[in-house]
């Protein structure tokens, strides 16, 4: 999954972003909403962390030109402001959830798995398909029995799949969502990484699951184990 950091301080964005990429995620970052308000429409991003204080545009203003044009990107506000006022301001305003600083870092991940699980109607914390089984809260994948220890780009690749099931993915579609702005969209990266997961699956599995429409793109199908 693909996030938007808009924080100012920039030890604090640092954190966050490094925090939130050794969970798997694809992070960009920015320190003003001037670019958060750009990148926001340029880019395609999953959830987007949204300071309030931000320089040249602060935040409530970057919320509303959001939600002028896109109202499914979940936004979470992650602000100083405290009071009452500014959380139901920012919560009429659009955004999907408000936690005030200082906060704990695994709370801020938690909401964030709670956010991105209502985007795709996702119920619970385990993702299946047939002999496959990924647990978003632990962030570990099951074949049967056997844990799939996977690389965390090839987990977002997997959890991307899952959440799309036999959805044809074009290569474009998952630059945008499993990789960073700074990705060379030329470098085969995808198939790379793809062929990797593709091997461990099919180690356990006996049998590929991730299918490849020639000229489309990618898209994942039940196989049960020694199929």
């Amino acid at each position: 999954m693909r996030i938007l950091v808009a924080e100012d301080e920039l030890d604090l964005q640092e954190a966050i972003a490094e925090g939130l990429r050794m969970e798997g995620y694809a992070v960009d970052t920015c320190g003003n909403g001037e670019d958060a308000y750009e990148l926001a429409f340029v880019e395609k991003y999953d959830l987007i962390i949204l300071d309030l204080n931000l320089p040249k545009m602060d935040g409530f203003h970057v919320l509303e030109k959001i939600r002028e044009e896109n109202e499914e990107v979940k936004v979470l506000v992650l602000s100083a402001r405290s009071s009452i006022i500014d959380k139901v301001q920012g919560l009429d305003m659009g955004a999907n959830d408000y936690l005030t600083k200082p906060f704990d870092f695994a709370e801020l991940e938690a909401r964030i798995r709670n956010l991105l699980r209502r985007k795709f109607v996702q119920e619970n914390s385990l993702l299946t398909c047939g002999e496959i089984n990924m647990d978003l809260t632990k962030r570990k994948v099951f074949v049967g029995a056997n844990e799939l220890l996977l690389t965390k780009k090839e987990l977002a690749l997997l959890e991307y799949f899952l959440l799309h099931q036999e959805k044809v993915v074009s290569q474009e579609e998952l630059m945008a969502h499993v990789w960073d702005q700074h990705a060379d969209s030329f470098s085969g990266v995808v198939r790379v990484h793809i062929a990797t997961l593709r091997k461990k699956l099919k180690a356990l599995l006996k049998n590929d699951p991730i299918r490849t429409k020639i000229g489309e793109g990618y898209y994942i199908t039940k196989i049960d184990g020694d199929a």
